[in-house]
């Protein structure tokens, strides 16, 4: 895959994202999500077979997309960045690369309607943190921010992310059933943090499956 063709800037209450069109076509949107520290850019080495446009998008405090002041992230804020990215392309299959993987998978339970078909990928963020989440009051220096991205605190913040197996769970049977696919989450990880073991044993998660065979099934689904 190329780069961009085009961007689009979407707005997030206070913050400009970055949705880069990687691919034309005329069948249904394909949405690319990065791994934590990294960008759209790296979504566009990935090698897919897909007929229809093909989006990437920065989430926040990521490439192209704005940074906010002090902090304050959450997969809960980038799911949202996922949400209005799917409210400008339309109903979508979603592939996430770690960090993004995990997005992707809470976008379909949140959005099943919307989203046709998650895939999961190994990479960077994919992981998360602890059972609690720890508080932002405990980072004593963002670094040196100067508004580029990766941001410091998105990189600390989002690393030590809360992904309790009861939530996630609750989210794939979210997935499937407002969906309407048999099997709306592909689980393509070789890496299973508890959150992925949890997941791999609900109804309509596909395990032990390529990106391209996963692909080829949501693209009819």
């Amino acid at each position: 895959m190329s780069t961009a063709i085009q961007t689009i800037s979407l707005q997030h209450n206070r913050i400009t994202l970055a949705l880069h069109q990687l691919q034309d076509g005329a069948g249904r949107p394909l949405l690319l999500l990065h791994g934590l520290g990294e960008s759209a850019a790296m979504m566009s080495a990935l090698a897919v077979d897909w007929d229809g446009p093909v989006w990437a998008l920065d989430f926040t405090g990521h490439g192209d997309s704005s940074v906010p002041a002090g902090g304050g992230y959450s997969s809960e804020i980038l799911m949202a960045d996922a949400d209005i990215a799917l409210r400008h392309i339309g109903e979508a299959t979603v592939v996430g690369r770690g960090l993004g993987a995990y997005i992707a998978f809470l976008i379909a339970g949140a959005r099943p309607t919307l989203v046709r078909g998650a895939v999961l990928l190994d990479g960077p963020g994919l992981a998360g943190g602890a059972i609690h989440a720890t508080s932002n009051t405990e980072i004593t220096s963002g670094g040196d921010r100067t508004g580029t991205t990766p941001d410091p605190w998105a990189l600390i913040e989002l690393s030590r992310d809360a992904r309790p197996p009861t939530y996630t769970t609750t989210f794939a049977r979210l997935a499937v059933s407002g969906s309407g696919i048999a099997d709306p989450i592909a689980v393509t990880c070789k890496v299973a943090p508890p959150w992925v073991e949890a997941i791999r044993a609900e109804p309509g998660v596909m395990i032990d499956i390529t990106l391209q065979d996963a692909l080829d099934i949501y693209a009819t689904a």
